[in-house]
């Protein structure tokens, strides 16, 4: 594609779709500040990610430089404050 030049079709898709994955994570996160990280709707948020069961002590992330959290709720509790949505353990 030239520069300058609109998106295809596809090209819209896929710009139009990262957009709303990143308005759910900030809705998610928007969640766990007002309501915590015992909230049962989060908490099955947390189990969802990590295939129905919440990791339990310290987590290792692909955060360079930040690569170590005591729990879950503090390492996803930072990838809102960040707005890092998306980075793993």
């Amino acid at each position: 594609q030239q520069p300058g030049t609109p998106l295809s079709d596809q090209e819209y898709h896929q710009f139009f779709r990262s957009l709303r994955a990143a308005r759910r994570a900030s809705t998610a996160c928007l969640l766990r500040v007002l309501y915590g990280c015992q909230n049962p709707l989060v908490r099955r948020l947390d189990e969802y990610e990590n295939h129905g069961v919440i990791p339990e002590g310290p987590i290792c992330s692909e955060l360079p430089g930040t690569p170590f959290f005591p729990d879950f709720c503090t390492f996803s509790f930072y990838r809102c404050t960040r707005k890092r949505y998306f980075i793993k353990v």
